[in-house]
C-alpha cells in the first residue's frame, strides 16, 4: 500500500517550517471525591510541521490530559496552547469546534465508528459536517479509503471489518478534512499484534508523506515508530526528545580533472 499526501516535508538541510503546536506552561486539575488531582503541573511541548512526536509515560502521568486539551476537547486552569498560529485556550465552543474542523484529526483506541452508517459514510461525514457538499466529500472519502487499502469495503458497515480495519477507517475518517495535525490516543491499544503492526506501518508512510503526528502511548513498540519520543512524569514535560530527522551528509566539491 502506497501512502502519500498533498504535502512536502522539508529538504534536508532547508529551513525547518514554523512550529505547528506550542503548548506553554499548560496546568489542569480535576475535581475527585477524596482530593484534587493535578493531572498537569506546567507541561511544555512544541512540534514542528512534519514531525511525528510520541509521548510517553506512566499512567497518570497527564499524557492524555494533554492530548484532549490540543485537541480542544477539554479547557485548561492555566497556559497557553497555540496551533498552526492559532491560540487555542480560551476561545469559545464554537471556536474550538471550527479549530477542530480546520486543523485537528483524531484517532482514538477504541474507534468511535457509527455503526449505523456505512464505511464510506463514516469517512465522508467529517466533511460534510464542514460544510463540503455530498458528492464532493464522498470523493474525498473514495480516494481515502483507495489510499489506506479499504475501497472495497466502502459499503460494509464498520461492524464487519476486523480489528485493523476499523482502525484504519478511523484513521481515515480523522485525515477527512486534511488535518493540519493528527492527534492518536493509545490507537495500537484495542488491536492484536498484526493488526498494531499494519496501523504503525500506516502512520509510518503518514509521516513519511508529510503529516504532522502527536501519538500518546505507553508501549515501547509504538513509540519507536516516531521521530521523536517525548517523555511525561507527575504532569510535565521531563524529556523533550531529540528529533530523528535525516541529518544532511556534506557531498565534496568534485576536484577538477586536468585535461589532456
Amino acid at each position: 500500500m502506497d501512502i502519500t499526501l498533498d504535502r512536502q516535508l522539508p529538504e534536508p538541510g532547508a529551513d525547518q517550517p514554523d512550529d505547528v503546536l506550542v503548548v506553554r506552561g499548560l496546568r489542569k486539575t480535576f475535581e475527585a471525591e477524596a482530593a484534587p488531582v493535578r493531572a498537569l503541573r506546567g507541561a511544555d511541548l512544541t512540534l514542528a510541521g512534519g514531525e511525528f512526536v510520541a509521548v510517553m509515560g506512566p499512567s497518570g502521568c497527564g499524557k492524555s490530559t494533554l492530548l484532549n486539551l490540543v485537541a480542544g476537547l477539554d479547557a485548561a486552569d492555566e497556559g497557553t496552547i497555540v496551533l498552526a498560529g492559532e491560540e487555542v485556550t480560551g476561545q469559545s465552543e464554537d471556536g474550538l469546534a471550527r479549530m477542530r474542523r480546520r486543523h485537528i484529526g483524531i484517532v482514538f483506541q477504541f474507534f468511535n465508528l457509527l455503526e449505523g452508517m456505512s464505511v464510506l459514510e463514516n469517512v465522508a461525514l467529517p466533511a460534510i459536517v464542514a460544510g463540503m457538499k455530498r458528492r464532493p466529500a464522498e470523493t474525498r472519502a473514495r480516494d481515502l479509503l483507495d489510499l489506506l487499502g479499504l475501497s472495497d469495503k466502502a459499503k460494509a458497515a464498520p461492524g464487519v471489518l476486523s480489528g485493523g480495519q476499523r482502525q484504519r477507517l478511523a484513521i481515515a475518517r480523522a485525515l477527512a478534512n486534511e488535518p493540519t495535525l493528527l492527534l492518536a490516543d493509545e490507537p495500537t491499544g484495542a488491536l492484536d499484534s498484526d493488526g498494531g503492526h499494519e496501523v504503525l506501518e500506516l502512520f509510518r508512510r503518514l509521516h513519511d508523506g508529510g503529516q504532522t503526528i502527536l501519538l500518546v502511548t505507553h508501549d515501547d513498540t509504538v513509540a519507536a515508530a516516531a521521530g521523536r519520543i517525548v517523555r511525561m512524569k507527575d504532569g510535565r514535560v521531563v524529556d523533550e526528545g531529540a528529533s530523528l530527522r535525516p541529518v544532511p551528509i556534506p557531498i565534496p566539491t568534485p576536484v577538477p580533472v586536468p585535461g589532456p
